[in-house]
């Protein structure tokens, strides 16, 4: 699949599925803008794709705070006139009983995880409306569609993610732009490697291909809704899970 000379912004890629994802995407040929709040990691990432032999800048952005999304999305327009793909990528999470959680904590994880998309989304969409196409990839969770025991808030935030992109892509396709989401399941990331070994056995039991998935799967199902090959497929919620969730 080419990406070749497409303009992707993919937010979190400095770690985790972000990263993966920003690496999928600049193998395919695509320009990819690294956004993420660690600025070290992001600057770093960046320079192993350009390294790599891919083209890639990072952008610094705080997704909890408008004021930052908009000043990056103005960086990211005085560079590029439209960005090809929307990558929403970054999330954060902490497993806790519902009712230990505290209203600082809540708002945070619904910052990150639901309005920080939706802002971004708005900032950098006019451009691709003018220009007719375009594709938005929301990285949601399984936890949004069928619950997670100790993430409800957190599941309330993907879900709100969830239902964000079957909304949009309703009010973008009269425009050519599709809007996907891919829902990973137990994945080998860094957030999951502060989970306590017996959640992550248990976890990888409950998974009928008996492993958690790697960063790289996820990517690869971003890649399919990034490229030309889901032209016609917009509206959908891809879970990536090892069988884990099933919906049919």
């Amino acid at each position: 699949m080419s990406l070749k000379d497409k303009v992707a912004v993919v937010t979190g890629a400095a770690s985790g599925i972000g990263s993966a994802i920003a690496g999928k995407l600049a193998d395919a040929g695509a320009i990819v803008i690294v956004a993420d709040l660690q600025a070290d990691k992001g600057r770093a990432r960046a320079d192993e794709l350009v390294a790599a032999g891919g083209r890639a800048h990072f952008v610094e952005v705080d997704l909890t705070a408008p004021a930052s999304i908009v000043a990056f999305a103005d960086t990211v327009h005085q560079r590029f006139k439209a960005v090809d793909v929307i990558v929403n990528g970054a999330g954060w999470g902490r497993t806790a009983p519902f009712w230990d959680g505290t209203p600082d904590f809540w708002d945070k994880l619904i910052a990150l995880n639901l309005m920080g998309p939706i802002h971004l989304t708005k900032a950098l969409l006019p451009p691709m409306m003018e220009r007719g196409s375009g594709r938005i990839v929301n990285i949601a969770s399984d936890a949004g569609r069928v619950g997670s025991l100790g993430e409800t808030v957190y599941s309330a935030a993907k879900g709100g993610l969830i239902a964000f992109t079957k909304s949009l892509a309703r009010e973008t396709a009269r425009h050519g732009i599709v809007v996907n989401c891919v829902c990973p399941g137990p994945t080998d990331t860094p957030l999951m490697a502060a989970v306590p070994d017996k959640v992550k056995e248990a976890l990888t039991k409950a998974v009928p291909l008996r492993r958690l998935g790697k960063p790289e799967e996820v990517a690869d199902a971003v890649l399919f809704f990034a490229g030309d090959g889901a032209a016609y497929v917009t509206g959908q919620v891809l879970s990536v899970s090892g069988g884990l969730t099933m919906v049919g």
